[in-house]
């Protein structure tokens, strides 16, 4: 049986998901509790009805940026470092945390 080699696509998308994930756990903003589950429960846009946006990003996020990867499909567009210029503006610890998110948004332009 061949081995199945990853895309440059599915290399670069795991590659910043680690990233994100390192970068979150180094400033703090990683939760070691799992979510409640009500507030699995959302209705908004990055979940901003039932958790915070750092809680989106670890248990929401980044597990469905790993099914993607694991899947080889991809959305059109990603918008995750907009919002988080806007959740984490005035957090001076989370200037890299944007930077990797904005990079991120940028692989499927």
């Amino acid at each position: 049986m061949e081995a199945v080699h990853p895309t440059p696509l599915q290399q670069n998308v795991t590659r910043y998901a680690d990233a994100i994930e390192a970068e979150m756990r180094k400033i703090g903003f990683w939760q070691s509790e799992p979510l409640k589950p009500e507030q699995l429960d959302f209705t908004q846009a990055f979940a901003m009805d039932t958790m915070s946006y750092a809680q989106w990003l670890q248990f929401i996020f980044l597990p469905r940026v790993r099914e993607a990867v694991a899947a080889n499909q991809f959305p059109s567009g990603s918008s995750v470092g907009a919002q988080a210029v806007r959740e984490f503006d005035g957090a001076p610890d989370a200037d890299r945390l944007v930077t990797l998110l904005s990079e991120f948004d940028a692989l499927f332009d």
